[in-house]
């Protein structure tokens, strides 16, 4: 049984975390740290886990995280690398669902981030959590920086264009629009119900966060200069994600062969859901699941290839994805604890 330890269990991606490892046979979590709630059980703060999770939170220099074997941060950015060198010292895996280890460019990161990077040696050798482009490294990894939830829709929408050399690298348009929980469980105005219901608007428009990282990440699939113009906008939902992606098609090909080259690509891929030709897939239609969905557009048969993806931002965009690399890690098969159907309506 893997023992596992959640740094920052009261947030949003801390609580899937802890709905994911409730049904999970393989691993059984050991500590959850909050300092505010030190010693209230877990399940009194989210009683949806009442009867499947009976650990408390503990505050961090009580939770005895060296005595994991895996230990999942749930954090702001800047936690994980701050205590990721003891951890790994003591043989502790460590998973970040924060930007700490997603950037190699480490000047990237701090201009986008505004903090100095303290745990550079642990950067080169930490993996980027996304399985279907990247497995290979997340299965010999100690150190894993989990994904954005808009990089993840965004690379594995571009991911089989890129690799086929069939588009205009250069330029790459991302729309894409996310659930109010994408912002995490924090008292802000701008998340007031009465501020993000019944209301839709763009954000970052002149520089996102998620811009370098998605060219860091698709810059390893070509040979090309790689250009991506990144909008996000907020939509009064609470999970959810959706991104409209379109690239310049350069090559001649039909569109049989343009829904090949994803079906080829995702084949084998569990939680990827390659949708017929033309077909419009539904935020609700990945809702609580790790399952990522997408579909293939070609407008009037011209040069401009739109590719829809959906998931839902907490599970494969975030807590979901970050089981899914732990499975890889200790060497369980893939889909183990997420096979979870999608909750609709």
């Amino acid at each position: 049984m893997i023992k596992v330890g959640i740094v920052g269990g009261t947030g949003y991606t801390g609580v899937e975390l802890l709905r994911i490892f409730a049904s999970h046979p393989e691993a059984s979590v050991q500590a959850v740290t909050s300092r505010k709630e030190d010693g209230m059980p877990v399940a009194e703060m989210y009683p949806s886990l009442r009867g499947r999770v009976d650990v408390a939170f503990s505050s961090p220099d009580k939770a005895r995280l060296t005595d994991c074997d895996v230990v999942f941060f749930a954090t702001p950015h800047g936690v994980a690398m701050a205590q990721a060198p003891e951890l790994v010292a003591a043989g502790v895996k460590v998973i970040d669902l924060a930007a700490d280890f997603r950037l190699q460019d480490v000047a990237a990161f701090e201009k986008w981030y505004k903090l100095p990077h303290s745990c550079t040696e642990l950067l080169k050798e930490a993996a980027y959590g996304l399985p279907e482009l990247n497995r290979e490294e997340i299965r010999k990894a100690r150190v894993v920086g989990n994904p954005g939830c808009y990089p993840t829709t965004m690379q594995l929408g571009f991911a089989p264009l890129l690799k086929a050399g069939v588009i205009d690298a250069s330029h790459l348009i991302a729309d894409c629009k996310s659930g109010v929980s994408g912002a995490g469980r924090k008292a802000e105005l701008s998340l007031l119900f009465s501020e993000a219901s019944d209301n839709f608007k763009a954000y970052g428009v002149s520089g996102h966060r998620h811009s370098p990282e998605t060219i860091e990440r698709l810059s390893k699939l070509t040979k090309d200069k790689v250009g991506l113009l990144f909008t996000p906008h907020l939509v009064p939902m609470i999970r959810g994600m959706h991104s409209t992606l379109y690239a310049r098609l350069t090559k001649d090909i039909d569109n049989a062969a343009l829904q090949a080259l994803f079906e080829d690509a995702y084949k084998n891929e569990p939680f990827v859901d390659v949708m017929p030709f033309g077909s419009h897939p539904e935020t609700r239609t990945t809702r609580a699941s790790n399952m990522l969905r997408l579909a293939v557009h070609r407008p009037d048969n011209g040069d401009t290839v739109v590719v829809l993806v959906v998931q839902d931002n907490l599970v494969k965009g975030a807590s979901g994805q970050a089981v899914q690399c732990m499975n890889l890690m200790f060497g369980l098969e893939e889909t183990t604890g997420l096979l979870q159907v999608p909750v609709l309506p």
